[in-house]
C-alpha cells in the first residue's frame, strides 16, 4: 500500500513523531485495515524524502505499542482494531525483591535483575528540597495526613501519567502507599477475595502476596507477545494481573489486539477488573514509553499500579495505584480508616521533585546511564550469539538469554557459579513448574566494566560446554 503523510517542516515536531502519529491514527480509524502491509522503511523514506532511520524509529515505536506486527523477510503489517473503543479518545490522547532463597556465597559479578543504580541518586537536590519543606515550619507535615496521600503529590502523578502514558486520571482516583503489598491489601478491601488470573511466568512476589490476601491464583500461559487472552477466557477469573508494557520475565510487550481483548474480557461481566502493573516501562532505549491500557479510551475496569522504587530509589518506598471510578466511590467507606504509610515529608519532597522538573531530568539521565550499560551488555554478548538467543532488549533493566541447543538453565547457572558469576533462571518464575533453557542477566547495579568482566567469565565456561 502507499501512504501519503503530510510532514510539517517547521522544526517543531520531529519527523519520526509525525510519521508515528499519522500511521497510528490511520490504524485506529480503520483506514489502515488489520493485516494490511505497510511500505518498507526504504520505500517510505524515499517517498517522504527523509532518512530511512527516521522511518525505522517510527516503525519501532508503532511495533512496541502493538500497532504494527513485523514479519521477518516480509515487512510490517497493521495489527488493526477488532472493535472500536472511542477512537476520538484514543487518537487524542517496588522495586523487585529476589524471589529465591538467599544465597550467601560471594560472587565476582552478580547479574541481579532486581537492582537499580543508586550511585546516580540526586542527593544534593533531594537534600535541598527537604530543607525547603522543613524550613517552612509547616506543622501539618508532621501529622498523619490523608489516607489517599498528599493531594499535591497525587496531582503531580496525574500530570506525569497524562504526559508519559496517555492516562487521564483525577487526583481523587490516586492512592499513595509504601509498597505494592500495602496497595494490594487496600485493593482486596475494596474488591473482596477474588479469583485472579496471573501471567505464567510472572513476578512471583506479587502472586504470593495475592495468595496471602486470600485470592485464588489462576496461572495463564504466555507467549512471546504476553498473556494468551484465549486462555484467560477459559478460566473463571474475575480479575487479571498483567504487565502489558514490559512483561516480567519475558520482556514481552502486549500488542494492540490483545490489549483490546483484555479490555473486552473485563467489560463483558460487571465486577471484572484488570490490574496493570507498570513497573519499569520508563526505561525504553528506542522510542517513547508504552501507553497504558487506559490510553485506549477505557479506564473503568483498570487498576493501574506504579512505583517510584526504580525511577528514584527503593528506599523512597512510594508506590501508587489509580482506581477506576467504580472502586473509587467506596474507598472512604472501606479503606478511609487506614493510616497513610508514607511520610508526609517524603511525599512533599517527591511532589516538589516532580513539579520543579527534577524528576524528568533525573529520568532522562538514568535512561542514558542504563542505555550505556544495556549497550555494553549487548556488545559483550556478541561472541555468544551463535549459542544463545537474546530477547528483551530495547527496554527494561535485564536481558533474557535462551540456549539455542536447549541446554538446561540449571547447567548454565552451575557453570556460571564456577566462574564466580551469579545469574538467574527463568523457571523459578513459572507458577506451573517446568524446565527452562533461559536465564536473566540484569545490569542496573553493575558498572560497564563489571558487565564486560561477567560476560567474559560466562563465555569461558559456556563456550567450552
Amino acid at each position: 500500500m502507499e501512504i501519503s503523510i503530510p510532514l510539517a517542516g517547521d522544526g517543531g515536531t520531529p519527523y519520526y513523531e509525525q510519521i508515528y502519529s499519522y500511521i497510528k491514527k490511520e490504524i485506529l480509524s480503520g483506514r489502515i485495515r488489520k493485516g494490511e502491509k505497510l511500505p518498507s522503511t526504504r520505500a517510505l523514506s524515499l517517498a517522504l524524502s527523509v532518512s530511512r532511520n527516521t522511518v525505522q524509529t517510527a516503525y519501532d515505536q508503532l511495533t512496541a505499542e502493538g500497532y504494527l506486527i513485523p514479519e521477518p523477510q516480509r515487512g510490517y503489517f497493521a495489527a488493526g482494531l477488532q472493535w472500536n473503543y472511542s477512537v476520538e479518545n484514543m487518537a487524542a490522547q517496588e522495586s523487585f525483591s529476589q524471589d529465591t532463597e538467599a544465597d550467601t556465597e560471594e560472587y565476582a559479578v552478580d547479574f541481579a535483575p532486581f537492582g537499580v543504580d543508586v550511585a546516580h541518586f540526586p542527593f544534593a537536590t533531594w537534600r535541598k528540597l527537604a530543607r525547603e519543606i522543613l524550613s517552612e515550619e509547616n506543622r501539618e507535615v508532621l501529622t498523619g495526613g490523608d489516607p489517599r496521600g498528599e493531594y499535591g503529590l497525587r496531582a503531580s502523578i496525574c500530570r506525569y501519567l497524562n504526559s508519559s502514558r496517555g492516562m487521564r486520571a483525577r487526583p481523587e482516583q490516586v492512592v499513595v502507599g509504601a509498597g505494592t503489598a500495602y496497595l494490594l491489601m487496600l485493593l482486596t478491601q475494596l474488591t473482596g477475595a477474588r479469583r485472579v488470573a496471573v501471567e505464567d511466568p510472572t513476578y512471583r512476589h506479587v502472586s504470593r502476596m495475592l495468595r496471602r490476601l486470600s485470592h485464588e491464583i489462576i496461572p495463564v500461559s504466555t507467549d512471546r507477545q504476553g498473556m494468551k487472552t484465549e486462555k484467560l477466557r477459559e478460566t473463571e477469573a474475575d480479575m487479571a494481573y498483567v504487565m502489558p508494557a514490559h512483561q516480567f520475565p519475558t520482556g514481552a510487550v502486549l500488542p494492540l489486539d490483545r490489549r483490546q481483548e483484555l479490555l473486552r474480557w473485563a467489560e463483558e461481566k460487571p465486577g471484572r477488573y484488570l490490574m496493570e502493573d507498570d513497573y519499569d516501562s520508563e526505561f525504553r532505549y528506542r522510542g517513547k514509553p508504552i501507553p497504558s491500557l487506559s490510553a485506549l479510551g477505557v479506564s473503568d475496569p483498570i487498576v493501574y499500579l506504579g512505583t517510584f522504587s526504580q525511577t528514584v530509589a527503593p528506599a523512597i518506598r512510594v508506590s501508587f495505584m489509580v482506581l477506576p471510578e467504580s472502586l473509587n466511590r467506596d474507598f472512604d467507606e472501606k479503606c478511609g480508616y487506614y493510616s497513610q504509610t508514607v511520610s508526609r515529608i517524603d511525599q512533599e519532597v517527591l511532589a516538589k521533585f516532580m513539579d520543579d522538573g527534577y524528576f524528568e531530568r533525573h529520568l532522562n539521565r538514568m535512561r542514558g546511564v542504563y542505555k550505556g550499560k544495556h549497550d555494553a551488555l549487548i556488545d559483550a554478548l556478541q561472541p555468544l550469539r551463535n549459542r544463545f538467543a537474546i530477547s528483551g532488549e530495547r527496554a527494561g533493566l535485564y536481558l533474557r538469554l535462551t540456549s539455542k541447543s536447549g541446554c538446561a538453565e540449571s547447567a548454565l547457572i552451575a557453570a556460571a557459579k564456577e566462574a564466580g558469576v551469579k545469574i538467574y533462571g527463568v523457571s523459578e518464575y513459572f507458577l506451573t513448574p517446568r524446565e527452562s533453557s533461559s536465564v536473566l542477566l540484569g545490569f542496573a547495579n553493575l558498572s560497564e566494566e563489571e558487565i564486560r568482566e561477567g560476560v567474559r567469565r560466562l563465555g569461558e565456561v559456556w563456550l567450552t560446554q
